[in-house]
């Protein structure tokens, strides 16, 4: 089957293979026919070396497709069902399930350990133990979470990353009170999706901060009250929130100069949605001075938030009701052999979410 193969990390190419076999089939695990895959920026993080994942592997954790296959005592699914791929699945059974905060489970962390994929030269691992810019992948039954019939792939695929994640970070994390200014910073595919939360919560004035013009346009259309570039922020600021800066700030890059001017940009007392993910070497410096004296809450947004399989259901819920929009988040296609220039639509900014075809 063909797939889309980083061999080296540091290497900004992918290579289409047709010798890949996806592995590991059996008690508990699934396969899975992906029909549409989103290209998120973790792809292009893990591919720099930015998150760790081990190489050779096939990237890409944001899909949806069709069961073909299920090992002995899935129960969850059978084949035919279309699914969302679920690269944080919840084990239910560690202490960070049980306490309800099943998107800080670690058991789907475990599985990017192990390859899943094979070729004549060797293993293969899949990104996030998922691996989705491929034709058929082998994942754990958990990671397979059946969705609506009405509820076309391409949609779906957003659901399995991006739009969780954003949304999840206003309507979870945050919890964006209603009258509230709201600046997000960072709009592609999850900011934009932060825009829609904070919306949906009934935030009053939203700001978008990102340097790509096209995402600034977009972002008006998605919810926000007015958008900026970088150096913009500080009138915006000004203007909106009388110098103050905004009850929310939501820090969607994953750089610590971007989390700094988040922070800075927070009122007194105001909360700073760190969501991007970053570098384990890029540090963010807060003397400890300030962080007494302002008390400006800081919290992290691990995939958005809140239980992943919720997440889902409530986001097709709205998607269904017209509350939300995901079909105008998917601003390119390319088929599975043209991925690197779905690459290039991701490092310039001209696409929010490019949707791979398979």
């Amino acid at each position: 089957m063909r797939a889309a193969v980083l061999h080296e990390i540091g290497q900004d190419k992918l290579e289409i293979l047709d010798d890949v076999e996806a592995t590991g089939f059996g008690p508990g695990r699934v396969r899975i026919r992906v029909r549409a895959t989103g290209l998120c920026h973790s792809d292009l993080s893990a591919m720099a070396g930015v998150l760790p994942q081990p190489a050779p592997f096939v990237p890409g954790h944001e899909g949806a497709g069709e069961i073909l296959e299920v090992g002995e005592g899935v129960t969850n699914v059978k084949p035919g069902d279309r699914v969302v791929v679920c690269w944080l699945p919840a084990c239910g059974a560690c202490p960070a399930c049980k306490r309800g905060q099943t998107e800080l489970c670690l058991a789907g962390f475990m599985n990017a350990g192990t390859p899943n994929f094979k070729r004549p030269g060797g293993d293969l691992f899949g990104f996030a133990g998922t691996g989705t810019f491929t034709e058929e992948v082998v994942v754990d039954a958990g990671c397979a979470v059946p969705i609506p019939d009405d509820v076309p792939f391409d949609i779906a695929a957003l659901i399995g990353c991006g739009v969780t994640t954003g949304l999840g970070a206003a309507l979870n994390t945050a919890d964006v009170e209603a009258g509230s200014s709201v600046a997000v910073i960072g709009c592609g595919g999850v900011g934009i999706s932060a825009i829609q939360g904070a919306r949906l919560k009934g935030a009053a004035e939203i700001v978008a901060v990102d340097p790509v013009a096209s995402r600034r346009e977009a972002a008006l259309k998605f919810g926000a009250t007015r958008a900026v570039s970088p150096d913009e922020l500080p009138d915006a600021k000004q203007t909106v929130t009388a110098g103050e800066g905004f009850d929310y700030v939501f820090e969607v890059v994953g750089r610590s100069a971007t989390a700094r001017t988040a922070y800075e940009n927070t009122r007194r007392g105001g909360t700073l949605v760190v969501v991007g993910a970053g570098a384990m070497d890029d540090y963010l410096q807060l003397n400890m001075f300030e962080l007494f004296f302002d008390e400006k809450r800081i919290l992290p947004s691990m995939y958005g938030g809140g239980d992943v399989l919720r997440s889902y259901e409530r986001t097709v819920a709205l998607w269904r009701a017209g509350r939300i929009d995901l079909e105008g988040l998917i601003t390119h296609r390319v088929p599975l052999g043209d991925i690197n220039e779905a690459l290039d639509q991701m490092r310039t900014g001209v696409a929010l979410r490019t949707c791979i075809e398979i």
